[in-house]
């Protein structure tokens, strides 16, 4: 297997190798390999059942890997919640590789300001003054700033998934994970979301995007994957892979957004 990566020798930031993840008899990932760089945005794309989120989620441990490795910062994440020796914890992956999620998962009972500051004051013990400036900070970033008191259910879908990525942005992450943000919106939302993350492309943050927003992925990636049924069968710059395919099922999907 050939390990996808970028041109350049940087250290990758976190990287996958040999992935594979099987429910029962089904093999959902087929020894899939990234390196993911800093200051890196790479898009995954697909058809439905390729494995794109299986795959994200595998990258922070959200789901444990049949097969593979994961590295973080150059040392082996281990299936153990703490750091045991050379080996990265569980535990220690998620606080510095953020996730959002396709359906928010806000704590319903939590208004805007404490969903955000949640994370760094439990699992990070910050002081509740330092994580709430902080989570104003995030809030006013993503145009929510006069949200801090609201619940979610009375905010929109566009503006629980700006708050979800405040969320995930007050753990300082050094990599986001995005896993299809905006398949869950009205499309008349979905601008506003996008432009959070655009924003965060700019300024250099780390990610890997799942999503079917072709126009969004060729503006914003660095790199694009394709996945098919488990394997990533094209990768290349935007160029390459939305505008100008080669491979006849990646040609055949892409068409499938073209007006």
């Amino acid at each position: 297997m050939q390990m996808i990566q970028n041109s350049n020798t940087r250290p990758s930031v976190i990287e996958a190798s040999g992935l594979r993840k099987s429910y029962g008899t089904l093999e959902v990932l087929k020894g899939l390999d990234l390196s993911l760089e800093r200051g890196e945005v790479v898009a995954l794309i697909g058809p439905s059942g390729s494995g794109k989120s299986t795959f994200i989620r595998c990258l922070n441990m959200m789901e444990i890997p049949t097969a593979g490795t994961i590295r973080f910062r150059q040392k082996s994440v281990g299936e153990r919640f703490r750091d045991r020796g050379d080996e990265i914890g569980i535990g220690t992956l998620r606080r510095h590789v953020g996730m959002v999620f396709q359906h928010f998962n806000l704590f319903p009972h939590k208004t805007v300001l404490q969903n955000v500051t949640e994370g760094p004051i439990v699992v990070c013990r910050r002081p509740r003054r330092e994580a709430e400036e902080r989570a104003m900070d995030l809030l006013a970033q993503v145009g929510l700033a006069e949200k801090h008191s609201a619940y979610p259910n009375h905010l929109s879908g566009g503006q629980k998934q700006r708050v979800a990525i405040a969320r995930a942005l007050a753990m300082e992450p050094e990599v986001l994970l995005l896993d299809e943000v905006t398949s869950a919106l009205d499309p008349e939302l979905v601008g506003e979301v996008l432009s959070v993350i655009r924003g965060l492309a700019d300024k250099g943050m780390t990610m890997a995007i799942v999503t079917h927003e072709m126009a969004f992925a060729a503006d914003v990636a660095s790199r694009v994957l394709f996945l098919d049924q488990g394997v990533i069968a094209e990768t290349g710059t935007a160029e390459e892979v939305i505008l100008n395919p080669q491979n006849p099922r990646l040609q055949g999907f892409v068409a499938r957004f073209k007006n």
